[in-house]
């Protein structure tokens, strides 16, 4: 049921995409002939006085047929209420509707939510540190014989492992709070989809050492240390709200690597730290993960104007971070390239929280109907970007570029979405764990 769930998610948001471009033509008299959800053979279909509705097999898309590009149209070419006879605004909102419509459902959906689920946030203050990030300098020849390899990355939780950090030597070591045991340490590694499991076994007397000697972070550098709570930040109070972690991750990234005053509490103690952001290929970081504190709750607004207040800075927060998010894929495509995701994944992850919760979907459809604007809008061919770009040239030039040019390039970028969908489809399938178990 909960793939179902996510399939029906996905296959919402395609038809709110296409109803945007088809009432965008329909309020403006512009004839729309056929209307479909998802791609392949008909399953249902409904003749209406102009427009064929139609289901289609696969629900990874669907389209707006227009009597323009149909042969067997009875509809005069000079026919005033063609699209591509009609103004050049005319034919930008009809392309531009499917993105808006997006953007106004993802707005809905949140507003939604907190209107039926609750506002979401934290039931204790501040932001947690549940774990440190480590990444790997050197091994031993135990630790390499483990399968740990210089590069790795470690999440250092303060339960089993701890960062033995020795200042005069620059120089961090993992070490174990247990002895003569094995432990079983989960790292990460570029290019690989899934963390890596090892075991290692400290020798007696040996401090807990286990030979894998760690790369200073920010964060260890200046005495954060797993389950920390970061009450304020340069002055700045971290209540209840979630908004605090991306108002830190900004406070971090906009640092230029000056310090950051912190207020940490750390069990019944509150100590007062400076961390120093430092540049890497993705920004200022300082070396954690960071988490809400205690538990999620939700509470009911009895406000209305707050409820549409705080959708729209929910609504603002989440594209912004999906547009950031496409500019570190553009930025460092070589180390991101691994995390777009086809449709399959898609669905995969979307079971996985309807599983999990089913009120979460409330904000997976948002996020993916986000997604779904902004890729839309992107200027490449065959999306609703790219026409936008002819219409830019178009009006520029004073008339439209020529239908092969125009045909060529489309046809050139549908083929190439084509493959990538592909691509991703088989990928992401063979990623399935219920496809890796037949191959064990």
């Amino acid at each position: 049921m909960s793939v179902l769930a996510a399939i029906a998610v996905l296959a919402l948001l395609i038809l709110v995409h296409e109803l945007g471009h088809f009432m965008a033509a329909r309020l403006q008299g512009i004839h729309a002939n056929r209307f479909s959800l998802g791609f392949g053979p008909i399953l249902w279909k409904y003749q209406g006085p102009e427009t064929e509705y139609a289901i289609r097999a696969f629900p990874l898309g669907g389209f707006v047929g227009f009597p323009d590009d149909d042969p067997d149209s009875t509809i005069p070419p000079d026919d005033p209420n063609l699209l591509r006879n009609r103004p050049i605004l005319d034919r930008a909102i009809v392309i531009s509707a499917g993105v808006i419509a997006n953007l106004i459902f993802a707005y809905l959906v949140i507003l939604l939510q907190f209107g039926i689920v609750g506002i979401p946030a934290a039931s204790k203050p501040g932001i947690l540190i549940p774990q440190l990030i480590a990444e790997v300098s050197a091994v031993s020849p135990n630790a390499a014989n483990a399968g740990i390899k210089p590069g790795d990355e470690i999440l250092v939780d303060g339960k089993k492992f701890e960062f033995y950090w020795d200042e005069e030597k620059n120089q961090g070591e993992l070490v174990t709070t247990t002895s003569d045991k094995p432990i079983k340490l989960v790292v990460s590694r570029k290019n690989e989809t899934k963390p890596i499991e090892a075991y290692l076994t400290p020798g007696l007397g040996a401090d807990g050492k286990v030979g894998i000697n760690l790369a200073p972070t920010a964060a260890v550098k200046a005495g954060i240390k797993p389950n920390d709570v970061i009450l304020a930040a340069n002055g700045k109070q971290f209540g209840t709200s979630l908004n605090g972690i991306q108002e830190f991750r900004e406070l971090i990234r906009n640092s230029s690597g000056e310090p950051i005053a912190l207020l940490v509490q750390r069990g019944e103690q509150k100590i007062s730290l400076n961390v120093t952001p430092e540049a890497t290929t993705k920004g200022f970081r300082i070396g954690v993960p960071l988490s809400f504190n205690g538990e999620q709750v939700y509470s009911r607004s009895q406000n209305v104007l707050q409820l549409f207040s705080m959708s729209a800075e929910r609504f603002q927060q989440t594209v912004s971070l999906t547009i950031n998010g496409f500019g570190q894929l553009i930025g460092n495509f070589k180390e991101t390239a691994d995390q777009v995701a086809g449709p399959v994944k898609i669905v995969e992850i979307g079971a996985k929280i309807a599983q999990e919760n089913p009120a979460y979907l409330f904000n997976f459809a948002a996020l993916i109907s986000i997604n779904l604007a902004i890729i839309n809008i992107l200027p490449l061919p065959a999306l609703d970007g790219g026409q936008l770009a002819f219409l830019l040239i178009e009006g520029v030039r004073g008339k439209p570029l020529p239908s092969k040019v125009q045909d060529g390039v489309m046809q050139t970028g549908l083929m190439l979405l084509l493959g990538l969908g592909i691509f991703l489809i088989v990928r992401d399938t063979a990623n399935l764990e219920g496809v890796q178990r037949l191959f064990r």
